[in-house]
């Protein structure tokens, strides 16, 4: 009866997307990540491998996938910007998952035709522990991992523990070792996955890092330009000011270009960081035979990578406001003097017309003189033919007092024209 939503299901199963796998130990796992600027090609390499084992295919919109490959699982799921592929299979007693890893029971073809760019690759292994207070582990922790930076913590309300050196082996791949005593399969997978994705997202905010230490170098030769130009606005004359505008023109165009290329990068990078201290919490580390736990050995190093990301995001943003004022202020003293030239023109056009009003005023003396002394002219002219015609009139006469009078017509036509001329420029 009602009329849906067109996204509504979608939005409810929104908190049901990405579940949480079951996992049982002993097992070992190999996790990846890749940037894929291009989804669809590494969409198309992950249906080859389906394909090969006569799987079905996910759905176009599907973002995860969680499958079976004969002996070894496979979850598949798509971010923003990376793709990340997640094998584990179950050990044997007293198998080492680091000398037979999970991804090497993969196709190599497949693995070596892997699109994108490699960002991170871990390998954890999964044990019980069977030995009072994780001696057994802290020991296999010590042989596997390197000592000298190893960090372990109690995880999961004292659950399990977790070691690892943050060190690249010669695989090029991470090594975690996770050991649980009495921990449900699903909660187990809740575990793994934090740890994974702590991993993940660790790396990815550090592509920031790279970028904000080239944006420190860029910022300095801007900063140090702004300074140059501030300076010579100070004694610049008025020849100079719109050569220093177009270099302010010039500045703020390359900060905001720089701006608009690393923003997302600084943002993501933020998001991310967010995320991984977000799954540290969820963790609820314990120190655990007197070393630093996780959070403890990246709150040292992640933390002022993350804050000269956000520095360097900051620091753009400062130096475009500083460039925004001192254009600003390079405007208006052009606009005042601008307003000024103005303003002298103005004066000058001013007294060009009061003396254009004083010529024209003469000339409308003269002009009245002279068509008075015209207008006589033909009065005398018609005053000499009436006395021609025995009238009796005296032209001399008739002339004088005609003159007060055509001067008098003569001023008041004049001035006539003058109003009238002053009301259409008023309109």
């Amino acid at each position: 009866m009602l009329t849906a939503h067109p996204q509504r299901e979608a939005l409810h199963n929104e908190v049901h997307a990405r579940p949480y796998e079951q996992m049982r130990a002993p097992l070992a796992l190999s996790h990846l990540a890749l940037l894929t600027p291009d989804a669809a090609a590494s969409r198309e390499h992950l249906h080859r491998l389906l394909s090969a084992r006569h799987l079905p295919l996910p759905a176009v919109s599907a973002s995860h996938l969680s499958v079976e490959l004969g002996d070894v699982h496979l979850r598949w799921e798509q971010h923003t910007e990376f793709q990340t592929y997640t094998f584990w299979r179950a050990l044997s007693a007293g198998q080492n998952g680091f000398d037979d890893t999970a991804i090497a029971h993969v196709s190599t073809e497949w693995m070596q035709a892997l699109p994108g760019e490699w960002l991170v690759g871990l390998h954890v292994m999964v044990v019980p522990n069977e030995v009072e207070e994780g001696e057994g582990t802290h020991s296999l922790a010590r042989d596997q991992l390197d000592e000298t930076s190893l960090v372990g913590a109690t995880i999961s309300e004292g659950q399990a523990q977790m070691y690892t050196d943050f060190r690249l082996h010669a695989d090029g791949f991470g090594r975690q070792i996770v050991s649980v005593t009495t921990m449900n399969p699903r909660r187990l997978g809740r575990t793994v996955q934090r740890l994974l994705e702590i991993e993940t997202y660790r790396m990815m905010a550090l592509l920031g890092l790279p970028v904000a230490r080239e944006v420190a170098g860029n910022l300095h030769h801007a900063e140090r330009d702004l300074a140059d130009v501030a300076g010579q606005i100070r004694s610049a004359a008025r020849s100079e000011e719109p050569e220093l505008l177009r270099k302010l023109t010039q500045l703020a165009g390359r900060v905001e270009s720089l701006y608009a290329n690393t923003h997302a990068r600084f943002s993501a990078s933020s998001a991310y960081f967010e995320l991984v201290q977000r799954r540290l919490a969820e963790l609820r580390e314990e120190r655990h035979a007197g070393l630093q736990t996780m959070g403890e050995f990246l709150d040292r190093r992640l933390g002022p990578a993350m804050q000269t990301c956000a520095w360097a995001g900051r620091r753009q943003q400062a130096l475009s406001e500083r460039i925004s004022r001192i254009s600003n202020l390079l405007r208006t003293r052009v606009e005042i003097e601008q307003q000024q030239s103005s303003q002298d023109l103005l004066d000058t056009m001013n007294r060009r017309q009061k003396a254009q009003m004083l010529l024209q005023t003469a000339v409308e003396g003269l002009s009245v003189a002279a068509v008075t002394y015209y207008g006589a002219g033909l009065v005398a002219y018609v005053a000499k033919g009436t006395n021609s015609m025995g009238l009796g009139v005296r032209p001399d006469l008739v002339v004088s007092v005609s003159i007060p009078l055509i001067a008098v017509a003569v001023w008041a036509g004049v001035r006539r024209l003058h109003r009238e001329a002053q009301a259409q420029a008023a309109v």
